[in-house]
């Protein structure tokens, strides 16, 4: 039996009160039909008492059917498991809680890089009890489609960049171009133009959808792309480490007045770099990031980013698992979650 879900839960999930929550709910106050629906959808998801009895096709019969077939086991597959940092460690646990709750119990497998190179399932992996795969942090082309050929229900959360392939399994993804597009629009609107992306834009497809929004927003404001004043190194490249994150931006000839960055992980080391360069945050320049990690709150300066709602994904993660184990002939989905801009002191004036 699955933890009891709380209203604060669903509130935190949905960033909404804990109020609007219990209104919706129990039909008493005003709260807009859209937002009442908003809210019993997550409760569904999430199990909420009377909410979680209530007979969405989808995730009912995937129960009866695991449990009919003796499956009752899912899969997490990672080539790096998320830290408590990381957005994917909060929708793991939202995904873990959902999944409880419907009598499936999650077995953790690290794929290693033999096994990428070697396309073979982890040792002592069985798929005898397995009703699904989840994928996270999974970011191998060839291993993903090796893993698409074994004929079961499998869900990436992120993916390898899919402009030249394609994946036969469901994916699911947060929202990128939309916010980024408007925080480097507001960037420009406020009269910078000389703004730098940070990271590796072949990483995974989330990182492919940010850099493509950074082009979109500059080339429509009539400012041309200049690689050469972008770090773009293959992530193989130790951003983490502040030397030479500090010589790379010194090789950028013209300083940057912006850093937009493809995480937060790699804007609190730019920012890191940018102070062994005897450079202030925002005063010298503004850095941003993606993800908006607890680190992007105790940085100082704190961090403009975007949110991820990471436990509204996890929650929905199972439910496309779910929907796929017990109609597995249906039409393979797309699913982006929306993102939210979050400004802090990082930017500090540029952009409101």
């Amino acid at each position: 039996m699955g933890k009891r879900v709380t209203l604060q839960e669903i509130a935190d999930a949905l960033g909404m009160s804990r109020n609007t929550v219990s209104r919706a709910l129990n039909n008493s106050g005003s709260v807009s039909s859209e937002t009442r629906s908003k809210i019993c959808q997550m409760a569904t998801a999430m199990g909420y008492k009377q909410f979680s009895l209530v007979d969405t096709a989808d995730t009912a019969t995937s129960t009866l059917l695991a449990l009919k077939d003796g499956k009752t086991e899912i899969a997490l597959f990672t080539h790096s498991f998320p830290g408590a940092s990381h957005s994917g460690n909060k929708l793991l646990e939202a995904f873990q809680n959902r999944i409880d709750s419907l009598g499936y119990k999650l077995s953790i497998n690290i794929i290693k890089d033999n096994d990428i190179e070697s396309l073979s399932l982890p040792t002592n992996f069985s798929m005898d009890n397995i009703a699904g795969i989840l994928c996270i942090e999974l970011f191998s082309e060839k291993y993903s489609k090796f893993l698409c050929s074994l004929n079961i229900p499998i869900l990436f959360v992120d993916t390898p960049v899919l402009h030249k392939f394609g994946l036969a399994a469901d994916t699911l993804y947060m929202e990128n171009v939309t916010s980024v597009y408007r925080l480097i629009s507001s960037f420009i609107q406020s009269g910078k133009r000389n703004i730098s992306f940070v990271g590796d834009r072949f990483h995974c497809q989330s990182f492919n959808e940010r850099w493509q929004a950074y082009v979109s927003a500059m080339t429509d404001s009539g400012i041309g792309i200049d690689t050469g004043s972008c770090i773009l190194d293959d992530d193989s490249i130790p951003y983490k480490d502040t030397d030479y994150l500090a010589a790379r931006i010194s090789e950028l000839g013209k300083m940057p007045e912006v850093f937009f960055c493809a995480n937060d992980y790699i804007a609190i080391c730019t920012i890191k770099a940018l102070r062994q360069l005897g450079k202030k945050v925002p005063k010298d320049v503004a850095v941003c990031g993606f993800d908006n990690a607890p680190e992007a709150t105790i940085i100082e300066p704190s961090l403009t980013t975007v949110k991820i709602h990471s436990s509204s994904m996890g929650f929905i993660a199972a439910d496309i698992l779910l929907s796929r184990i017990a109609n597995p002939n249906t039409p393979y989905k797309k699913t982006y979650v929306e993102t939210d801009i979050i400004i802090r002191e990082s930017t500090g004036n540029t952009i409101k």
